[in-house]
């Protein structure tokens, strides 16, 4: 049985990239996630992959599409203000249809603002990353060990659907270091006839595209497209509870801040008071479904979040605004305390009224 080793986020991730057939990586080094690349550029040239430090972010993207095209799979990463940078080639991924994994490993904004941690990237990845109408897989660990696990499942829904999937980390996640199971596992082959790997004279040509300039040819793809998104939306929304069982009050959270909750929840039950947690491990999808039924079982959500104020907005259209949503939240690198998060619950279960 595989043996536990003591890892950094950023590079777990990249080691189990690299475990999921990844053998093509273009990136540019950006705090927090630079690691991911300096892993890469080791690994790569040993086992006969491409490690390649493009001249900026955007051909770094357009690489991964040229590379995704042949099916072949293929990842990039950075941190917030390097992936705006890449937000023209995700569309045009998008429109092409091609699978690919981005990581964004977040840092405050906006601008360059630091490079402590964020989650102010949320709207940015659920709500397309571009222009157009697409939308991305976006995946949110929690730990170390999710960063390897959400890696495999990033590739696999990306080959399974044809769309990018993005690993959504606050910058905690790709710095800190815990001990994870690195296993294989099978890998899922996919069948890409659509790979532009050359005819041989044995088939017609593959072309790989994003312009349509009959309106009605257009209006078709995307129609196309968002069906496969509603599947996606029934079959794929992952998400984890702690203590719902008997809550009156919810807390919504992940990353760094779903751990801290986990600690706020306890403290909460020691003084009697009743909470627990939905943890969306995907946050587009996001779990309507299990957020739906909460509502109709607790008095109050608690949306956790180092940025503005942004998830609390897909809990309040998951929830129909069936129940008051709070919002803590931190930001410019700050981490919400369980203090913080303690506090917030105390201050929801003073609304009165039936659950």
């Amino acid at each position: 049985m595989a043996e536990k080793v003591l890892m950094k986020g950023n590079e777990a991730l990249a080691e189990a990239a690299i475990m999921a057939g990844c053998r093509h990586y273009f990136g540019y080094p950006i705090t927090p996630q630079t690691e991911v690349a300096a892993y890469m550029s080791k690994k790569m040239p040993k086992i006969g992959g491409t490690f390649l430090q493009a001249e900026s972010e955007i051909a770094a993207i357009n690489m991964v599409l040229g590379v995704a095209s042949t099916g072949k799979r293929v990842m990039t990463s950075s941190s917030s203000p390097g992936i705006s940078l890449k937000s023209e080639g995700l569309s045009y991924l998008a429109g092409c249809d091609l699978p690919a994994l981005v990581v964004n490993v977040q840092r405050g904004g906006p601008g360059l603002g630091g490079i402590q941690p964020s989650q102010s990237d949320y709207f940015h990845a659920t709500r397309g990353a571009g222009h157009g109408d697409f939308h991305m897989i976006v995946l949110a660990p929690s730990n170390v060990q999710e960063m390897v696990n959400l890696t495999f499942k990033g590739f696999d829904l990306a080959d399974k659907y044809r769309m990018t999937s993005m690993i959504l980390a606050d910058g905690t996640m790709g710095q800190t270091m815990e001990p994870v199971l690195l296993e294989q596992g099978e890998i899922t082959q996919h069948d890409k006839p659509w790979a532009t790997t050359g005819t041989k004279m044995e088939r017609p040509h593959n072309i790989v595209n994003s312009l349509f300039l009959k309106p009605e040819q257009l209006e078709v793809e995307n129609f196309k497209r968002y069906e496969r998104y509603k599947k996606i939306e029934e079959t794929e929304a992952l998400y984890d509870t702690y203590r719902m069982e008997d809550a009156d009050i919810c807390v919504v959270a992940f990353g760094i801040g779903a751990r801290v909750s986990h600690n706020a929840i306890d403290e909460a039950r020691k003084a009697g008071i009743k909470a627990g947690m939905i943890r969306p491990i995907t946050l587009w999808p996001f779990p309507k479904a299990a957020l739906k039924e909460a509502a109709g079982k607790v008095k109050a959500f608690i949306s956790v979040e180092l940025s503005m104020g942004q998830m609390i907005e897909d809990i309040e259209l998951a929830t129909r605004c069936a129940k008051p949503v709070m919002l803590c939240n931190r930001v410019g690198g700050m981490i919400p305390t369980v203090k913080n998060v303690y506090d917030s619950i105390a201050e929801a279960d003073k609304i009165g009224g039936d659950k």
